[in-house]
């Protein structure tokens, strides 16, 4: 599978569940015994935010086994992100790396709010604190350093030597995306 046909998958999917016809995917024994003999074999790597009301799965209409999600706060990534990703992209040879960021952004708020934050939520806020200093001034700050932190988590991403490199040789592909929450669309972000 390409990039341009998981990304179509993921299109139709959140079409799919804006509607509300969603394909009722298969969760069953079978499907689960399937996965456990072949393995899995996912079509796009999401990293998305912890919020709860940002299930990937869901929005993407999709079934266990499609996508190899990594979830953190303020979809920023670490360390252990990037191992999760380089191994959905290498060694899953999962063609496309979604960056989901999404509108009212808990963590993105919190750094534009400022204030005091405790313990290593400190972390999350130190990742998406040189992303607002860009976009200060802006007319909807919090939607543009929601906006301005997903192209940043991508940047990030594809500068991994690993990723990188399979970029490189035409084997996965980096994308950003936002989640409406109200609407429950997926804008892809060119």
């Amino acid at each position: 599978m390409t990039a341009s046909q998981s990304r179509a998958l993921l299109i139709e999917g959140n079409e799919r569940f804006v509607s509300g016809n969603d394909s009722k995917a298969d969760l069953g024994a079978a499907r689960r015994q399937e996965l456990a003999v072949n393995g899995q074999t996912p079509f796009a790597v999401i990293v998305c935010c912890s919020d709860s009301r940002v299930p990937p799965e869901l929005l993407f209409d999709q079934g266990v086994g499609d996508l190899f999600v990594i979830r953190t706060a303020g979809n920023v990534v670490d360390d252990v992100a990037l191992g999760s990703i380089e191994y959905g992209a290498e060694h899953l040879d999962v063609p496309l790396i979604v960056v989901l960021g999404h509108e009212n952004c808990g963590a993105v708020k919190a750094t534009v709010d400022g204030g005091e934050v405790h313990g290593c939520i400190v972390s999350i806020i130190d990742r998406i604190s040189p992303v607002l200093d860009k976009v200060r001034g802006a007319e909807d700050l919090y939607a543009a350093c929601e906006d301005a932190n997903i192209k940043s988590v991508c940047d990030e991403i594809k500068t991994n030597n690993i990723i990188a490199k399979l970029i490189h040789d035409g084997k996965t592909e980096v994308v950003g995306a936002k989640y409406g929450i109200r609407s429950g669309r997926v804008t892809f972000m060119d």
